[in-house]
Order: structure tokens, then C-alpha cells, then sequence
């Protein structure tokens, strides 16, 4: 499982004590406000999610809630992005050529009569 896979079920922002805004990924909501709180975060806005999903669905989930005011807004579309650029440099893109044409040198048909009488000479 790579760190693309991981599932989270609780997501948000809060604020560093040095005021930079980041986006935040847990599994535990009460576990991450108190690691939060004691680490001097501020402005902690983390919701459950509907259920289990990757950081890059939990971006869009977040997105779709309306989360797109200041800071916190910004965090989570500059997160979104990255997201998502990285999830599409795994993607393949397979572009359609033409079949090359057959050989000109054809192949001899050979019957077993043919193969047989072979053996017999």
C-alpha cells in the first residue's frame, strides 16, 4: 500500500503557531484536536468524514462543503492541486496506432501430403 492508498476518516485545517494554514488528515478527531491544541494550533476546523477516503477524496469532500473561505480555503485548494497533479502523473496515457502492415514475404502454405511425401523421399 503505497501513501496514496491510505484511507482517513476525519480532515480540516488549523492554524501553526507560527500562522501558516495547513491541511490536516487524521482517523481519530477528539486524538488530532488535543495533538493540535497541545502542539499550539489555532483556528482548528477538522469534520468526520462520510467515510473512509483518500487525501485527494477528502480534498474534493472538503472543497465541496464549501470550505474555500481565507486561508483555510487556500490551504485546501493549494492541497488539492498538488493532489491531484500527482495523482495524474500515475495515470498512462495509451495513444492508438495503426497495426503494421503485414510482411510481404508470405508464408508457404504446406499440406500434410505435402510434408509427408517430404519424409518419403
Amino acid at each position: 500500500m503505497n501513501a496514496t492508498d491510505k484511507l482517513f476518516s476525519v480532515a480540516g485545517t488549523a492554524k501553526n503557531p507560527d500562522g501558516t494554514v495547513k491541511v490536516r488528515f487524521a482517523n481519530d478527531l477528539v486524538a488530532r484536536i488535543k495533538i493540535l491544541n497541545k502542539a499550539g494550533c489555532t483556528d482548528i476546523n477538522l469534520v468526520e468524514l462520510p467515510q473512509s477516503m483518500t487525501k485527494l477524496q477528502a480534498l474534493q469532500y472538503l472543497t465541496e462543503q464549501g470550505i474555500t473561505e481565507g486561508d483555510a480555503g487556500f490551504a485546501v485548494s493549494n492541497k488539492l492541486a498538488e493532489k491531484a497533479k500527482v495523482a495524474k502523473k500515475g495515470e498512462v496515457k495509451v495513444k492508438a496506432t495503426k497495426a503494421p502492415a503485414k510482411s510481404k514475404k508470405a508464408t508457404k502454405a504446406v499440406t500434410a501430403e505435402q510434408v509427408l511425401a517430404a519424409v518419403a523421399q
